[in-house]
C-alpha cells in the first residue's frame, strides 16, 4: 500500500510540476493569497448550505459564556469571509483574526449583512501569535476549518488558551484524516501534497482531535461525523467545544 501511494504520489507531483516551480520560485504563494478568498466565497456559501444544521447545533449555547454584563466577546481565528457571523448570537461583539490580508473586503460586506453584531476589528496575524488580543479578554474563541493549515496546532491551541478567561469556551468544527485503511484515507494521502499547495496550505491528513485531546482544556466535548459535502476528501469531520 505504502509503494502504491508513494507512486501515484510521483505522478500526482510530475502532473502539479508548473505548480511546484511557482512555488519554488514564490510566486505561487502570492497568487493564492489573491485568489482564494474569492474561492472561499464560493466554497462557504455550499458548506454553509450543507453544514447549517450542524453549525446551528454548535454555536447554540454561545450566550452561556456571556461574562458578568452578558455580552459575549468572541474572537474568530481564521475568519475568512465571515460566513459564521449568522450564527452569531445578537449583541455578540466580534474580534476577527486571519493572516490573509485580502479577506477584509469580504468581512466589510459580512458585517453589513449582518447588523446583529457588534464588530470591533480585523487583525492581520497568524493563529500561533495572536499577541494583539490581551490575556483572558475574551468569552469564546471560534476557530470553522482553520486547524488543517495552520503551522503548529500545539502553538495556536495555546494561543486560544491564552487569550481565554478562564471559563472561557473554545468552539471548533474541522476536516480531518480519514479512518486509516479506507479508500478515503487513501486518496487523502495521495493527494495531500498537491492539495497543500492548491488551496493554500490546507492538509487532508491531520488527525486534529489529538491535538485537541492534548490541550490541557478542562473540558472537551467532541463529535466525528460524515459531513454531507460532495467533496468525498473532506467529508470527515469533527466538531465541538473545550472550555478552560
Amino acid at each position: 500500500m505504502e509503494l502504491t501511494i508513494f507512486i501515484l504520489r510521483l505522478a500526482v507531483y510530475i502532473l502539479a510540476f508548473p505548480m511546484y516551480l511557482l512555488n519554488f520560485l514564490g510566486l505561487w504563494s502570492w497568487m493564492c493569497k489573491k485568489w482564494f478568498p474569492y474561492f472561499l466565497m464560493r466554497f462557504s456559501v455550499m458548506y454553509n448550505e450543507q453544514m447549517a444544521s450542524k453549525k446551528r447545533e454548535l454555536f447554540s449555547n454561545l450566550q452561556e459564556f456571556a461574562g458578568p454584563s452578558g455580552k459575549l466577546s468572541l474572537l474568530e481565528v481564521g475568519c475568512g469571509t465571515g460566513t459564521n457571523f449568522k450564527f452569531y448570537p445578537p449583541g455578540c461583539r466580534v474580534t476577527c483574526i486571519d493572516p490573509n490580508p485580502n479577506f477584509e473586503k469580504f468581512l466589510i460586506k459580512s458585517i453589513a449583512e449582518n447588523r446583529h453584531l457588534q464588530f470591533e476589528r480585523f487583525v492581520v496575524a497568524a493563529g500561533e501569535n495572536m499577541h494583539q488580543v490581551a490575556d483572558g479578554s475574551m468569552d469564546v474563541v471560534v476557530c470553522t476549518l482553520v486547524l488543517c493549515s495552520v503551522e503548529n496546532q500545539e502553538h495556536i491551541l495555546r494561543e486560544v488558551r491564552r487569550v481565554l478567561r478562564s471559563g472561557g469556551a473554545f468552539y471548533f468544527m474541522e476536516h480531518v484524516a480519514a479512518e486509516r485503511s479506507t479508500w478515503n484515507s487513501f486518496w487523502q494521502q495521495v493527494l495531500d501534497p498537491a492539495w497543500y499547495l492548491l488551496f493554500d496550505g490546507c492538509n487532508l491528513t491531520r488527525e486534529s482531535w489529538k491535538a485537541l485531546e492534548r490541550a490541557n482544556f478542562s473540558k472537551l466535548k467532541l463529535q466525528h461525523i460524515q459531513a454531507p459535502l460532495p467533496w468525498e476528501l473532506v467529508r470527515p469531520h469533527v466538531y465541538g467545544y473545550a472550555v478552560k
